[in-house]
């Protein structure tokens, strides 16, 4: 009797007698952590996940300083803390190089796919004995409530800037004193917990190195307390949203300028531009400056005993309730999207402290919906 086999059993046989464990059922689809974390059967599986650190022990995983390029986390989300809702994978040496974090500290919040054994690593739910690895250019969107956005389906200009200012107009206020520490978490260096990131010139420096003097950091308004005359009030002038820390003398520099490109460099602020009516942050956060400017232009439209803070395509505005320049703004926006640092301090201000987003880091297509 002749006995006809499949081709799909066949390569099957031939991929098993190599030595592949893989069964065209865990093959084809990659899983959620959190499915991989249910199934740890022994069985072969694709997992994608967000990099939320490195573990080192059962229950410890380290977000910086990582001691080696032997094994990373991953979660459902890159804003996940809990251990228990991570999967533990081991990293090969072939793949250390591309995928180890003390090597690539980059790829924390990113979004990788691991295929690989699903068994314990640490004496918790892991993934071993891994045969690929791919993505890592891919950050965290961030949990978007479809219900925190209530509203705004379909609705575009002006009728879309009015529904988002109701929404993030719903927050919690911090007084200026409050600002410096909110700032040391939401401006954290996820390589070096002790230290914040400056938003202009990018320097890591120590959270206890707050003040007025140079070298110190304090607390810039990016959209200038002028453009407004709100000052430190509670309401604009603490909204962390626009709050960042920066080196007091690149703070000294922008001044209340608006922003636009050209000018000429900037003392200890690498990348910055400046003339007499603007200036320009360093390119890696012109993106992260104009949705901090957009983001105030919706969020204080004048009905609550503040300036109605409005674009324009100008500079030179001075202390008028208007910043620019819009044209230049909205192109620094689509060059330098939304990234994992950024994504990450709208959470943190989200669930921590103000209890609002900024909608332009969840949805960058309304700055072009509002402002077209």
């Amino acid at each position: 009797m002749s006995r006809h086999f499949r081709p799909v059993v066949l390569v099957t046989v031939v991929l098993a007698l190599l030595g592949f464990g893989i069964t065209p059922s865990n093959a084809a689809t990659a899983i959620s952590v959190s499915t991989a974390i249910g199934r740890q059967d022994g069985s072969v599986a694709s997992v994608t996940g967000y990099v939320v650190g490195q573990p080192t022990a059962t229950s410890t995983v380290v977000r910086s300083n990582f001691p080696n390029d032997y094994a990373l986390a991953l979660a459902d989300s890159a804003s996940q803390t809990s251990t228990s809702a991570m999967l533990y994978v081991q990293i090969p040496s072939a793949f250390r190089a591309s995928y180890g974090l003390q090597s690539n500290p980059g790829l924390l919040g990113t979004r990788i796919t691991v295929t690989g054994t699903l068994t314990a690593y640490f004496s918790h739910a892991g993934l071993k004995n891994a045969t690929a690895f791919s993505g890592g250019g891919s950050s965290d969107p961030g949990p978007d409530p479809g219900d925190y956005y209530a509203g705004t389906e379909g609705k575009t200009g002006s009728a879309l800037k009015a529904a988002l200012h109701t929404i993030i107009s719903d927050q919690t206020k911090l007084s200026y004193d409050q600002v410096w520490n909110a700032l040391k978490v939401t401006d954290q260096d996820p390589n070096n917990s002790n230290n914040v990131i400056e938003i202009y010139s990018g320097r890591s420096i120590a959270k206890s190195s707050q003040g007025g003097d140079a070298d110190d950091w304090n607390r810039e308004h990016v959209w200038a307390k002028s453009h407004g005359d709100f000052g430190t009030a509670t309401g604009p002038g603490t909204d962390i949203h626009h709050l960042r820390p920066e080196d007091v003398t690149v703070n000294s520099a922008r001044g209340n300028l608006d922003f636009d490109n050209g000018g000429t460099s900037v003392a200890q602020c690498s990348g910055c531009t400046a003339d007499s009516d603007s200036f320009a942050p360093r390119a890696a956060v012109r993106g992260d400056v104009a949705r901090m400017i957009f983001y105030m232009a919706v969020r204080y439209e004048g009905d609550d005993g503040f300036a109605n803070l409005e674009l324009n395509n100008s500079v030179g505005n001075g202390s008028a309730p208007y910043i620019g320049k819009l044209s230049v703004l909205k192109a620094w926006a689509a060059a330098d999207p939304p990234d994992a640092f950024e994504r990450n301090r709208n959470e943190v201000i989200y669930s921590q402290f103000q209890h609002n987003r900024n909608p332009f880091i969840d949805h960058p297509e309304w700055v072009a919906a509002i402002w077209p």
